[in-house]
């Protein structure tokens, strides 16, 4: 494979691994390993283990918080089962950084992560947006990037270092909202989004191709920002429209509270979201008026599957709370991770970017999981709804 380096990222690790030999520092290899002063290569120690440092952006500060500590939890447990069952062969240390949901936090976290923490990997961060700002430093450093809730179109046409197990809205959305033509004889939808984030315009665009497709009658398309509390003005008017269904595309704070007000305004159209739904925060703000509701998601804890039970019960003991989407495919994507790690054979980004080209048929909590040639997963979506407080099979 065909790899380029630019002149001016060529000066600047050569600069850098000359002030920390004039320093008397420890120098670094490109690789994600370290070589200390007596010369051991901090990637494999000396029984042959390998020791994998990754990198993970996330969300935990701010409206969008609940993603992230669904990730993070996720993330944790897997760490604790991986080092437990590859002792002797393979130790991954996590480090976290908290991007607050913000492009330029994300990218500077990006940098620290390859620049000075010196990591093989790196997961996250959390939103498209930021993905789309902070993944071409990762692409560029010849680090592997790989995101558990980016699906927004495009992610993976960054770069040959960008993954992601999400899956993609070009697959969710279109999954859920057909089911809910054909069970609820759906005819017309107006449409609500956030206009100021990547991820809920691209939800829109895919709901919006979507329902032409269907045959749905188009009735009106509405706006709103991240961070907006009133949304009674869009919901009059999708009131006096009078859809059969309404399709929100945006993040879980913002998408809660219309669902809430949209019922208090007496609107009875199916609501259909976006992925941004998938987190049981939705129930938190929109409480009884979440009843209904209908999503596609990778993940439900409700499937009686061995491997999903077993993770369900895992977590529920050590959190006290059920998964989300958020924490199965962030533990899902650390065993891909130590999987990739194992067959790269050492903490080398390059080769673990390879390996993890190369997946096929992995079988995680969120299903079955191959790579297609761009690096998006292969996968099916499971449409749920709102019922009783919690997700369940749309049957």
């Amino acid at each position: 494979m065909k790899r380029t380096r630019f002149v001016s990222s060529f000066l600047s690790v050569m600069l850098a691994a000359a002030m920390l030999g004039g320093c008397g520092g420890q120098a670094t290899n490109s690789s994600g390993g370290e070589t200390a002063a007596g010369g051991d290569n901090a990637g494999s120690g000396a029984s042959g283990e390998i020791h994998a440092k990754i990198g993970v952006v996330s969300f935990l500060s701010g409206s969008g918080a609940a993603y992230g500590e669904a990730q993070k939890a996720g993330l944790e447990l897997a760490l604790e089962e991986l080092n437990a069952a590859n002792q002797g062969k393979l130790k991954i240390e996590l480090i976290f950084e908290d991007s607050g949901g913000k492009k330029e936090s994300a990218i500077n976290a990006v940098n620290k992560l390859i620049n000075q923490d010196n990591v093989v990997a790196i997961i996250g961060p959390t939103l498209s947006s930021e993905m789309f700002a902070a993944a071409p430093v990762a692409n560029e450093a010849e680090t592997p990037i790989f995101g558990i809730s980016t699906t927004a179109e495009g992610i993976n046409d960054i770069g040959e270092y960008v993954f992601r197990n999400s899956l993609p809205e070009s697959i969710a959305i279109p999954t859920a909202m057909k089911k809910a033509v054909e069970k609820l004889n759906i005819k017309s939808a107006a449409f609500m989004y956030a206009a100021n984030d990547d991820f809920s315009v691209s939800g829109f665009e895919t709901m919006k191709k979507t329902a032409e497709e269907l045959g749905l009658e188009n009735k009106g398309e509405l706006t709103f920002a991240i961070g907006d509390v009133d949304f009674s003005a869009q919901l009059t008017k999708i009131k006096q429209l009078n859809p059969d269904a309404l399709l929100i595309s945006g993040l879980y704070k913002e998408g809660s509270m219309i669902v809430q007000k949209a019922r208090e305004l007496g609107i009875q159209s199916t609501i259909i979201g976006g992925n941004g739904f998938n987190n049981p925060q939705v129930f938190a703000i929109a409480g009884e008026a979440a009843e209904g509701l209908i999503v596609a998601t990778p993940f439900s804890p409700e499937r009686q599957d061995e491997k999903v039970q077993a993770f369900v019960k895992a977590f529920e003991a050590k959190y006290g709370k059920q998964p989300d989407q958020f924490a199965a495919q962030a533990y899902d994507a650390l065993y891909i991770m130590s999987q990739s790690l194992l067959k790269a054979g050492e903490a080398d980004r390059n080769k673990l970017r390879d390996a993890l080209a190369e997946l096929k048929d992995f079988n995680g909590v969120s299903g079955k999981l191959s790579f297609d040639e761009n690096r998006n997963p292969i996968g099916e979506a499971v449409v749920v709804v709102a019922k009783g407080g919690k997700y369940v099979p749309f049957e």
